[in-house]
């Protein structure tokens, strides 16, 4: 396809996307009203409305909602004909995979359900739904029973269907190469090395300024910090998405974070927001789902027990049991390898006339699902912002953690790069480990798949994210692994066995994210 016809398909793509949204709405409203003001005048009509929403900020607003789309993954000019699965996920045996892997789960959970005698979903009584919605913030003092539900799956679980993953068209035999059987991830997928990781991420060179690089609250910001900061606010000022973007990618000051995250993911929280966080919020006062329990012991197996999110435990509840309700996450599965599972009412099992997603947004939370949202908790007080801004962030990024698929953000890619990473530039290190029985990724795994939540220490993990929205991609998170592999190499070499090379990695929360990655990257 040409350029010319992609980009005409692109546009129509955008046009038609934005045409139903609130935001087309509003704008129409707006232009209509113009109309009443004495400037505008017949002759030049076209190019006066088009002023009016130039000046009164509307344009800006019109490119950051291109400028969402354009990053979530929704427009696919390149494979215009292509069936729907292959823009899910272009590789068959992927799809397989992920597949098999839904059908495990739902079958876990429908075994749950049977086991307990729980239904999936069922009304609350009224009295039950009157003392919901009276204890709605202070849910942490409930003690419900929660001994009988277990996660229907766990990382470790996740991970031996990645290192499974085998491509019919790949020869992982005896004449193929040495260093590809050194680790766990055996397809052949297209991942950056260090030199194209360099060029990719040049503003993180030793060279630039970057926030989280020796900074301390005790002493007087820098010259670059006092400049760096004004430039952040100006940003603010303009409301510009893509610069918002570009600033994220040397970090934000804490400030400005929330705004700037806000407006990169283009999470405006206006009225319409708030009412749909209460619709929500209806909808789980009005029925309790099997679910709700996995997010209840969730909560209180992880969050609950961090020193840095327990006091949120409430905001949690709040945000994860909406998100459970909210249909509009199913529209991230046309991006996304996995499919929503189904449910079946009235006992008609197959029959697709009765046949509902469950749950509502087709996502079943897995142990350590909750701390996606737990950091955020720290740069929003208001549960319908929180709320919006996990949603975005959830479907642009982390869902990419927990779905098998070819995508360069995708889990499996992550690894792959993990380990190439590795094998490259510490080969000892990585032969070490293989050989004693601790390969490298059984370790990251954990850190990978949930980003890093609640393994570091919350002012760097939020570093990290910064980078994450401002280079629009998770490959920091696997670079920032193999660094830290990197940094502990010369007590790794000294362990003999998987329990010991645990035990060296056990604590993350005294290292400072930036230099390591700066140091991986371009001193290595």
């Amino acid at each position: 396809m040409d350029e010319d016809a992609e980009l005409s398909l692109t546009v129509s793509q955008l046009v038609r996307r934005l045409k139903g949204s609130h935001l087309h709405a509003e704008m129409e409203r707006e232009a209509r009203e113009c109309l009443h003001q004495p400037e505008i005048r017949l002759d030049t009509l076209k190019d006066d409305v088009r002023k009016f929403l130039r000046t009164s900020g509307w344009e800006r607003k019109l490119q950051n909602a291109v400028h969402r789309e354009l990053h979530v993954g929704r427009l696919s000019p390149s494979l215009p004909v292509a069936p729907p699965e292959h823009l899910k996920e272009p590789l068959a045996y992927m799809r397989k995979a992920q597949a098999s892997w839904e059908k495990r789960i739902l079958k876990s959970l429908n075994s749950m359900s049977t086991e307990l005698g729980v239904p999936l979903a069922r009304m609350r009584p009224a009295a039950e739904q009157q003392d919901l919605s009276n204890k709605w913030n202070e849910m942490s003092t409930d003690e419900p029973d929660l001994s009988r539900f277990r996660p229907v799956y766990a990382p470790k679980d996740f991970l031996e269907v990645v290192v499974a993953l085998r491509s019919p068209n790949h020869d992982s035999g005896e004449n193929a190469g040495a260093r590809s059987h050194w680790g766990l991830i055996q397809v052949p997928l297209d991942v950056k090395d260090i030199t194209q990781l360099r060029r990719a991420y040049t503003e993180l060179s030793l060279a630039t300024g970057q926030l989280g690089i020796d900074d301390n609250a005790h002493i007087h910001p820098d010259l670059f910090e006092n400049d760096y900061i004004d430039i952040g606010k100006k940003v603010l000022a303009e409301q510009d998405s893509a610069a918002a973007q570009q600033y994220s990618r040397r970090g934000c000051p804490t400030g400005l974070r929330a705004d700037l995250w806000a407006l990169i993911l283009n999470s405006v929280n206006q009225p319409q927001d708030v009412m749909r966080y209460e619709q929500l919020k209806a909808g789980v006062l009005q029925h309790d789902l099997l679910v709700d329990n996995l997010i209840y012991k969730d909560v209180k197996l992880t969050a609950s027990n961090d020193d840095d999110y327990f006091v949120f435990e409430d905001f949690l509840y709040q945000v994860l049991l909406c998100f459970s309700r909210d249909a509009a996450i199913l529209e991230h599965f046309k991006h996304n390898s996995a499919t929503p599972p189904k449910s079946y009412i009235q006992g008609k099992e197959g029959d697709e006339d009765y046949a509902v997603f469950y749950p509502p947004n087709g996502v079943i939370p897995f142990h350590g699902f909750s701390m996606y949202v737990a950091p955020l908790c720290f740069l929003y007080n208001e549960p319908s912002k929180l709320y919006s801004v996990f949603r975005e962030m959830y479907t642009r990024y982390f869902f990419r953690l927990h779905s098998v698929s070819s995508a360069c953000s995708g889990i499996v890619s992550l690894c792959l790069l993990f380990e190439r990473l590795l094998q490259t530039h510490l080969p000892q290190l990585f032969y070490h480990l293989q050989q004693i029985g601790a390969q490298p990724l059984r370790i990251a795994f954990k850190w990978m798949i949930r980003a890093f939540s609640g393994y570091l220490c919350t002012d760097q993990l939020l570093f990290l994210w910064d980078r994450i929205l401002g280079y629009d991609s998770l490959e920091p998170v696997a670079v920032l692994a193999a660094a830290i592999f990197a940094f502990r190499a010369e007590n790794l070499m000294e362990v003999t066995s998987l329990a010991s090379a645990e035990a060296v990695l056990a604590d993350l929360s005294t290292l400072k994210v930036m230099p390591l990655i700066q140091i991986f990257l371009f001193a290595s």
